[in-house]
């Protein structure tokens, strides 16, 4: 489905190779790199990501129910969506995710962000998603 990626330039495009910071902070690169992740089975990590993005701007007195669903979803050990963390930080998470403040995910949120930018993202700047989003770009540009 490439009608949503008209508005792209192929400027923004390569910005995504700069750093998975920038890939993230662009609506369409999010999109993009969640394709790319679902191709390799992980997609996971991006919506564990999201959803803790999301988590972090929560009115306080709804970080209860939001922390309960995240750590059902990503963080308990049978979860359907399980993120790859270790049982250590498994259990800090889940603690904290009984007492829930703003920043319960931080640390978990940030061993994924870790393990998609040394793992899936180089990946994702090889992948055939990536490469001819940015080829149909730059062919429409030199029309």
């Amino acid at each position: 489905s490439f009608s949503c990626h008209l508005r792209l330039s192929a400027e923004e495009v390569i910005q995504w190779s700069q750093s998975l910071e920038k890939l993230l902070a662009s609506q369409s690169g999010q999109g993009v790199f969640r394709e790319f992740l679902k191709s390799e089975f992980s997609e996971e990590n991006i919506e564990f990501w999201l959803a803790c993005e999301d988590y972090k701007k929560t009115k306080s007195d709804h970080l209860h129910g939001k922390a309960e669903r995240i750590y059902e979803e990503f963080v308990q050990s049978d979860a359907i969506k399980q993120i790859n963390i270790d049982y250590q930080m498994r259990e800090a998470t889940a603690k904290k995710a009984q007492d829930p403040t703003h920043t319960s995910f931080d640390e978990a949120q940030k061993t994924v962000y870790i393990l998609m930018e040394r793992d899936s993202y180089p990946r994702f700047l090889k992948s055939k998603v990536y490469l001819n989003l940015l080829n149909q770009l730059q062919t429409n540009t030199s029309k």
